[in-house]
């Protein structure tokens, strides 16, 4: 045998076992985490449990190749705050989170971390990034609307109830969301004739105390804005308007599974199940400066006819036809 074929496999033999050990290291197990809404909120469960299964889709399966870390700020923003700087500490791969708040507060608390967003309104004009193609920064996501879509709320509310002619409109003030919103509906008022006026959310007592005092007074309908006060008070918001009889416009569909009259808005599941798929092109290498923030593909008009015959509404047949969901 030649000297120069004996070495080489001498050497081979030796760097085998290296390779095959090489080959057998398992990869490193990639950190998630997630600020989202309610712990123990059916809504919040539905969606987690859709980002996690088209996670799993993409092949990442958390205790396996990824770790999941869940936060719930549960709509207060001083625990918001608060999860969003122990997330920064645990340095993730990635973060989800939900809402505007909870993603300018990461981004208060980390500026190097990829965030990927949901269910957040008009994220350049909260300064959230820089724009919708190249968001620029180290978050991107998906948008919740377009504030024009607030003003189809008090239209729809003309519909179903066409003797209202005072609406009170439920917003968080804490939310820079709730003000433009606000000004839409307050631009469209006129032309439909009704007359409209804001009731800020906090606690239940205050809700309370303010939706009662709004239906003392004749031809009253609610409007309820999005936002995370409004999701945990959602059953009594719903309960009051049922006791109260006052027709009810809802930005969601969950708040019409909880007995609402009527709502319209994005597929927030979809919303997450898209999540995903940006969480693992930022997973695989991509940054997020570089992936467009997505406008809603899906809105839904769910109507509950068990509602209406509560309050004694009847819904027109026009806008029965035009429902993406008849709850009976």
């Amino acid at each position: 045998m030649r000297r120069r074929d004996f070495v080489r496999g001498i050497l081979g033999s030796a760097l085998c076992p290296l390779s095959a050990v090489a080959q057998q290291q398992p990869s490193r197990v990639r950190l998630i985490g997630a600020l989202t809404g309610i712990a123990d909120d059916s809504e919040s469960k539905v969606r987690n449990a859709a980002f996690r299964e088209e996670l799993g889709r993409l092949g990442w399966v958390d205790g396996q190749n990824v770790r999941i870390e869940s936060r719930f700020g549960e709509g207060d923003a001083s625990r918001i705050r608060q999860l969003a700087a122990e997330l920064a500490a645990l340095s993730p791969d990635v973060i989800l989170s939900t809402g505007g708040q909870a993603t300018e507060l990461l981004l208060q608390a980390i500026r190097t971390v990829p965030i990927v967003f949901t269910i957040v309104p008009d994220p350049v004009g909260s300064g959230l990034v820089n724009r919708l193609s190249r968001p620029g920064g180290n978050a991107t996501g998906f948008m919740a609307y377009e504030y024009g879509l607030s003003g189809k709320w008090l239209e729809l509310l003309k519909q179903i109830a066409p003797s209202v002619t005072q609406a009170a409109v439920l917003r968080d003030p804490a939310l820079t969301a709730g003000i433009g919103q606000f000004a839409i509906i307050q631009s469209v008022a006129q032309s439909v004739g009704v007359d409209v006026a804001p009731i800020n959310v906090g606690d239940a007592p205050g809700i309370e105390r303010a939706i009662d005092a709004f239906a003392s007074e004749s031809n009253g309908g609610l409007i309820v804005l999005p936002g995370p006060l409004t999701a945990v008070h959602r059953e009594l918001i719903v309960t009051l308007a049922a006791r109260h009889k006052l027709p009810a416009v809802f930005p969601a569909r969950y708040f019409v599974t909880s007995g609402g009259l009527i709502s319209y808005g994005p597929n927030y599941v979809d919303q997450f199940r898209r999540a995903a798929t940006y969480v693992d092109r930022i997973l695989k290498g991509e940054k997020p400066a570089s992936l467009p923030v997505q406008a809603p593909t899906k809105y839904e008009l769910v109507i509950n006819l068990k509602a209406a015959k509560a309050i004694g509404t009847s819904v027109p047949s026009a806008l029965l036809a035009r429902a993406d969901e008849v709850i009976e």
